[in-house]
């Protein structure tokens, strides 16, 4: 397993985006250069750039068990989302126009990739219930099963959440919906690499991934439709991805998110097993040195990615202490970094029940493939120094 090179910064937000693999590089750089035919052309250089789309969506449909042909490329996660719920949900008011609006059903902690889609979609008509998650980030398959309807289309529900880790049951959920005859969305996009995507397994009829999560370039993901999904195509044009996603595809990208997501798939033990310990590790060092902080989500464990760690450090802002941190050299967040500069509390963390100063106190922490036991020694000594000066400036014992 090669080892992205990240500058001298201890980067502990591999939740937001991970750094290219060189090797993923390696087998992008021809189509970005001497192999750059547009792959709907006619003659050998567009020919070579569509045998090349073709590998890369057989390598991608083998590790997620699926076939090539049920596999949509786009440009990453939110537009994979998008089109899953405003897609099913379009197609089953087409299906009966003058009967009740179709409904949808998706969870308070998903991203707001799914969550702003489904809320434009009540805006406009359709009908949306939200359900809640426990305190540890859980959805209970139960809830899910009472909130579905005659007219529901869709459920939402995503595989691993991308602030606290929680992992949740999505094979229990799938089965509810397919003997409720209601197709199920799973975002996937926190899992790949960490988690299996057998989308058999899974259970699920249309799942979303974006390759930047799992050491692949940006601005490149991917929509899985099982064959017999009834979905409207949204993004019109030249009738490319056999006319279900038009403009002109990213070959480099395409290629790219092929080999990251099948070294990854390949690599996951190994890398799971890196992960959780060099977690593990920061969370006891944290702990020992600043007891009063607390774990926001499952315990580390099966039911928590490997990589996640989300805790409150009591009495400070989350966002100061990590404008320090960036000052220290060491990268984290605050959650999403879909919703940095929005000054908004977590909405994953209240619906977990936190209070708006715990939503306001609490750090994410992601570790990945370049992280090593003595940068997260480091990040400790750098973390709990930061947490302490910003503490006595701020008069907080």
């Amino acid at each position: 397993m090669s080892v992205p090179a990240v500058s001298d910064v201890i980067y502990l937000d591999h939740a937001a985006t991970t750094p290219l693999d060189p090797d993923v590089l390696r087998v992008m750089v021809p189509y970005l250069s001497a192999d750059f035919g547009n792959p709907s052309s006619v003659y050998g250089l567009g020919q070579a750039s569509h045998a090349a789309l073709d590998s890369a969506r057989a390598t991608i449909a083998q590790v997620l068990n699926a076939s090539p042909a049920e596999l949509v490329f786009l440009g990453g996660a939110t537009e994979s989302a998008n089109l899953a719920l405003s897609g099913v949900a379009w197609a089953a008011r087409r299906r009966d126009p003058a009967g009740p609006w179709p409904h949808i059903v998706t969870t308070a902690i998903e991203h707001s990739a799914v969550l702003e889609t489904a809320r434009w979609l009540e805006e406009i008509g359709f009908g949306l219930t939200v359900v809640p998650c426990d305190a540890e980030g859980a959805v209970a398959p139960g809830v899910v099963a009472a909130a579905i309807r005659d007219e529901t289309c869709l459920v939402s529900v995503m595989l691993a959440n991308n602030e606290v880790g929680t992992i949740q049951d999505i094979p229990a959920i799938a089965m509810i919906c397919a003997e409720r005859g209601v197709p199920l969305h799973c975002d996937a996009t926190q899992a790949g690499g960490s988690l299996p995507l057998d989308v058999e397994e899974l259970g699920v009829d249309l799942l979303t991934l974006s390759a930047h999560k799992f050491y692949g370039p940006k601005g490149v993901g991917l929509l899985y439709v099982r064959n017999g999904t009834d979905i409207a195509w949204q993004q019109r044009g030249g009738g490319q991805e056999s006319g279900r996603r038009g403009g002109t595809e990213n070959v480099a990208g395409i290629v790219g998110m092929a080999v990251a997501l099948d070294r990854a798939e390949r690599f996951r033990p190994a890398y799971a097993t890196h992960c959780a310990t060099l977690r593990d590790r920061l969370y006891d060092g944290l702990r020992e040195r600043l007891p009063e902080i607390a774990l926001n989500g499952p315990p580390p464990g099966p039911l928590r990615l490997p990589n996640n760690l989300n805790v409150v450090l009591p009495g400070i802002q989350g966002e100061t202490v990590l404008l320090a941190l960036d000052m220290e050299g060491v990268a984290a967040s605050a959650g999403s970094a879909c919703t940095v500069g929005r000054n908004e509390p977590s909405h994953v963390l209240e619906a977990m029940g936190l209070s708006d100063a715990a939503t306001r106190t609490s750090i994410r922490l992601t570790v990945g493939r370049s992280n090593t036991a003595d940068q997260i020694d480091d990040a400790v000594d750098t973390i709990v120094g930061v947490v302490e000066r910003t503490r006595t400036l701020a008069g907080v014992h």
